[in-house]
């Protein structure tokens, strides 16, 4: 598997003519398996990682694993705290009286910005970090961390990126850490969803071999099928391209 998605990221930067890949390097679990992905297959020289913890708001642990990551890899980081631009924002529009969520989605699409200057900068792709789990049910911003020029876990379900992680050396504080956005404090993805990783997984596993709803609820609890099969349909514009009229 490792050797096979090290040639697919050697092929997507040779047919794009870049000199080498960028990445939000957060500290949790898919970020830190493509920077191990990244490193091995296109060497260290060519992989840039940014740290963007928001003060008060990123997890110091996260923050620490982070810069753990990066030294082990003798990749190049930098670090840049998004609170300044937050506060930016936050004099032209009420950020204080929207929903968190709406706030969240505005974070990941000020790093994904930061991301993309670099990348655009240093002539590199972006390297997404969204797995199909995540993909598959939605659970990413649109122009934020959906938005990447390569999307090399796309095609591996949350469990087998950690197995994955596992194979390539990953830290075990990592593999074993709850997922988070860290979007704001003590937010994990399991509870923002209403369900476990686990339990999507075999959902999402039964409707890509082809079984319908009553099968699926025949074997799973209705609520959390419902969850699933509901979130998978609402997030399908998140999984192509915009409306195009045909004239």
């Amino acid at each position: 598997m490792d050797t096979l998605l090290g040639e697919f990221l050697q092929n997507q930067l040779k047919s794009a003519g870049s000199c080498g890949a960028v990445l939000g390097l957060s500290g949790g679990l898919d970020s830190t398996v493509v920077a191990f992905l990244a490193t091995r297959s296109l060497g260290a020289d060519n992989v840039l990682a940014l740290l963007l913890p928001e003060g008060g708001v990123t997890p110091e642990e996260d923050l620490k694993d982070a810069r753990m990551v990066a030294r082990q890899l003798k990749i190049e980081h930098k670090e840049i705290d998004i609170s300044n631009i937050l506060e930016g924002y936050s004099r032209a529009l009420p950020l204080k009286e929207a929903p968190r969520v709406i706030n969240g989605n505005l974070k990941a699409r000020i790093r994904m910005t930061i991301i993309y200057w670099h990348a655009n900068l240093l002539n590199r792709l972006v390297l997404g970090t969204g797995n199909k789990t995540e993909i598959m049910l939605g659970y990413c911003t649109k122009h934020g961390d959906a938005a990447a020029d390569v999307l090399p876990l796309a095609g591996l379900y949350k469990d087998q990126v950690r197995q994955l992680g596992g194979k390539l050396g990953v830290p075990q504080r990592i593999l074993d850490k709850a997922p988070t956005a860290g979007l704001w404090p003590g937010q994990t993805d399991e509870d923002e969803l209403g369900i476990t990783y686990r339990e999507a997984n075999e959902i999402l596993r039964d409707i890509e071999r082809g079984l319908d709803e009553v099968k699926l609820k025949d074997k799973y609890d209705e609520i959390r099928v419902e969850l699933v099969l509901n979130r998978v349909k609402k997030s399908k514009h998140k999984r192509e391209l915009p409306p195009m009229p045909t004239m």
